[in-house]
């Protein structure tokens, strides 16, 4: 990648928020393919697990307190407490908050940063489609090898599993008719599923990663496809109950390159109490993304992830598009929602590399600043630009691990009112084949609702479960109730 050193500056958002259109009012998104509104309720429905726990019971008591109603500057309701209180310490609830968005001004450009005292670092632009930047020394040596020791001192456990089975009662549960199901996902509306709309499919359900040549191996043990022409019909279709490829994989067996994600890693908490080089980090991503420490604070702890030779990440979003029937993972609990799915919602991606590899390894971005997105088209001519294992030398944009270096890209659009907006396809992403040595890295994720009065009633209720925690002497651990709630994507 070339660059060339410009001017400095950073442009931020206005200071003034707008008035924020309701969710309904969302502008629509126009999408073609697998990433339709009814294709993701399809979808949905073979990967979604329901995330039932004491922080849950918790929650769902304060929430039925009378919180539901509670508006972004309402002050919270306690008739007990009194005011000679000394105030807790916790994060502040959201109050008028309008998101300062960096801008990338054009690819090559540089802007000074000032992260650290005495020290100031240089911020890349690599693409504006995603908006994506780099930043060199982000990290000092010590501060990879300590955060590499916790890791490890912790334990690091499989980033994904085999194969899940047992998913058909969520589908029973929509009452989708196999020709619902079938109509959904035949993108081009020809009567018949290609390879590709298949494939498609059984990665965002399975997490397995199947090639065409794995999918027409697995037609011939089902005898599904009984004319031989790669296609499905209806009546093929039919005779394949939802869970069809899952028990065929468990009685062929799996090896772990045919996953979707290849590695290993583990949680560290950042909050206080945390070891300071953790604590660190997040006050320098803080400041990075120039967004209110509250919500960074409330996203997820820190993932530190290790990819041993052939470790491998496939094309993939760290966010999910949100409809009205998704809600976002974190604050599902104070949404006040029937939404039967839901999804990360990631407003931000920083990415550290940890070390150098040796060989392969680097960040590929397969779409990064294309004229224009169609997912039909990621798989083309036995081209698939989402396996990083064969076709990673084919991204648009690669960045390679170097130590210390620190990446960070914006997954959601600006909806233009200072909040959250659609999400953008263009971040599309993947780790390329580890070839040589091993690969360490991290992910900070920021975690924002794009439901703004839903992000705030979620930190009301955070809010208001701090206060509770101090009352009783327990420490505030927001760090800990997110990654609760965190889930895979």
């Amino acid at each position: 990648m070339s660059s060339r050193d410009t001017s400095d500056g950073t442009t931020a958002s206005g200071s003034t928020t707008s008035p924020l259109r309701p969710p309904s009012d969302r502008v629509p998104c126009n999408k073609t393919g697998v990433c339709s509104r009814s294709y993701f309720v399809v979808v949905m429905v073979f990967f979604h697990v329901y995330i039932i726990n004491v922080i849950a019971l918790l929650f769902y008591v304060h929430y039925n307190n009378g919180q539901e109603d509670a508006s972004l500057d309402a002050p919270s309701r306690n008739p007990q407490r009194t005011e000679a209180r000394p105030p807790p310490s916790k994060p502040a609830p959201l109050r008028d908050v309008s998101l300062t968005r960096i801008e990338g001004i054009r690819v090559g450009h540089v802007q000074k940063v000032s992260l650290v005292p005495s020290k100031v670092h240089e911020m890349r632009t690599l693409s504006l489609k995603p908006l994506l930047f780099e930043i060199p020394g982000f990290l000092s040596e010590d501060e990879c090898r300590v955060v590499m020791q916790l890791a490890q001192l912790k334990g690091l456990m499989e980033s994904q599993l085999m194969v899940q089975e047992g998913q058909e009662e969520l589908a029973k549960e929509l009452n989708l008719s196999p020709e619902e199901i079938f109509n959904l996902l035949d993108i081009n509306q020809d009567g018949q599923l290609q390879l590709h709309e298949i494939l498609t499919h059984s990665r965002v359900r399975d997490g397995i990663w199947l090639t065409p040549e794995n999918l027409r191996e697995i037609y011939a043990g089902l005898k599904a496809d009984k004319d031989g022409n790669d296609l499905l019909s209806l009546e093929e279709f039919k005779l394949l109950s939802n869970d069809a490829f899952q028990r065929f994989l468990l009685q062929r067996g799996l090896k772990r390159s045919q996953l979707v994600r290849n590695s290993k890693h583990t949680w560290l908490y950042q909050g206080k109490g945390a070891h300071q080089v953790l604590q660190d980090i997040k006050a320098r991503v803080t400041r990075l993304t120039r967004l209110p420490p509250a919500l960074v604070d409330l996203s997820e702890p820190l993932q530190v992830v290790r990819y041993e030779e052939g470790g491998h990440y496939h094309g993939h979003h760290d966010s999910g598009p949100v409809y009205p029937e998704t809600a976002c993972t974190h604050t599902r609990l104070a949404a006040n929602t029937s939404a039967p799915f839901e999804t990360s919602c990631r407003y931000i991606t920083v990415l550290f590399y940890l070390n150098s590899v040796e060989g392969g390894g680097e960040t590929a971005f397969p779409v990064a600043d294309n004229r224009t997105y169609d997912e039909v088209s990621l798989i083309q001519n036995n081209v698939d630009l989402l396996d990083t294992r064969r076709n990673c030398d084919k991204s648009n944009l690669k960045v390679k691990p170097s130590k210390g270096t620190a990446v960070f890209w914006y997954n959601y659009l600006s909806d233009g009112k200072g909040w959250v907006g659609e999400q953008d396809e263009y971040a599309l992403h993947g780790g390329c084949v580890v070839t040589r040595g091993t690969k360490w890295v991290a992910n900070k994720w920021i975690n924002i609702d794009p439901d703004y009065q839903r992000q705030a009633r979620y930190q009301q209720l955070v809010s208001q479960q701090a206060e509770d925690e101090d009352d009783e002497g327990f420490p505030l651990n927001p760090d800990q109730h997110a990654s609760d709630t965190h889930q895979e994507l």
